[in-house]
């Protein structure tokens, strides 16, 4: 069963997920959190935690707006069509971040662990746009178990926030990669030097990849600005990161 609809109970209350496993073979294979954009579970985040797991993967997407209650999946042709996005998306995103969504990590690292289609005990974690950040304070908050952690288009990884990031990563023992879009106000120049700079403190191996041309959210295929010359690169990385991680 390659898509498989589950709950898991964490300090706060139940939250949906789905677990993705390769569509063909039988495993054991390492697994990977895959932290959603601020778009929510919908068809292509869930086609693309898919695509992840035939690489070799058993995938698991968890709900991370949880917190709100039950909702529709989210159009973003709709959502990106009203002028203030950020209304639009402010309940849901005020439901969790990245603190939260790092708790919530030690009960999915938990059920992952009863699975005997996962191999191992390191598990990779990628994210996108808000999920950017709750990967790498997964990666932060959970460092022995975290091997790889990935962000595209992640926003506010070094910011004022005492929630930021970029403050774990003293923490961290995963190989680090940062998809960066091409004129990105979420996470400018100076703050990707921040972000650096604490990485290379910490003695932590990572990556910061640029992607020209390729604007925030580029990898999401039901996106207006998606890019797809640019997303299969991201997607090449991203499968070479866990390759060389988790097996």
């Amino acid at each position: 069963m390659p898509r498989e609809q589950i709950s898991i109970t964490t300090q706060d209350g139940v939250c949906p997920a789905t677990v993705f496993t390769p569509s063909t073979g039988s495993g054991p294979w390492p697994a990977v959190i895959y932290c959603m954009d601020a778009l929510a579970i919908r068809p292509a985040l869930l086609d693309a935690s898919q695509r992840l797991a035939d690489a070799g993967f058993v995938v698991l997407t968890p709900d991370l707006f949880y917190r709100r209650g039950p909702y529709e999946p989210m159009n973003p042709k709709v959502v990106f069509a009203n002028p203030d996005v950020r209304a639009t998306l402010g309940a849901f995103m005020s439901s969790t971040d990245n603190r939260r969504a790092a708790e919530d990590a030690g009960a999915f690292l938990a059920y992952l662990d009863t699975r005997k289609d996962v191999a191992g005990k390191k598990v990779g974690t990628t994210g996108y746009c808000m999920g950017g950040g709750m990967a790498l304070s997964i990666a932060g908050t959970y460092p022995d178990r975290i091997a790889a952690a990935a962000s595209f288009h992640g926003g506010n990884l070094a910011s004022d926030s005492e929630l930021s990031p970029h403050l774990l990563a003293p923490k961290i023992k995963a190989r680090v990669y940062i998809g960066v879009a091409d004129n990105d106000n979420s996470y400018p120049p100076e703050m990707g030097e921040t972000l650096q700079a604490a990485l290379r403190d910490a003695g932590v191996e990572f990556v910061s990849a640029f992607y020209p041309g390729a604007l925030h959210g580029w990898t999401q295929t039901d996106f207006p600005i998606y890019n797809q010359p640019a997303a299969e690169r991201h997607w090449r990385d991203t499968i070479d990161l866990f390759d060389a991680t988790l097996r």
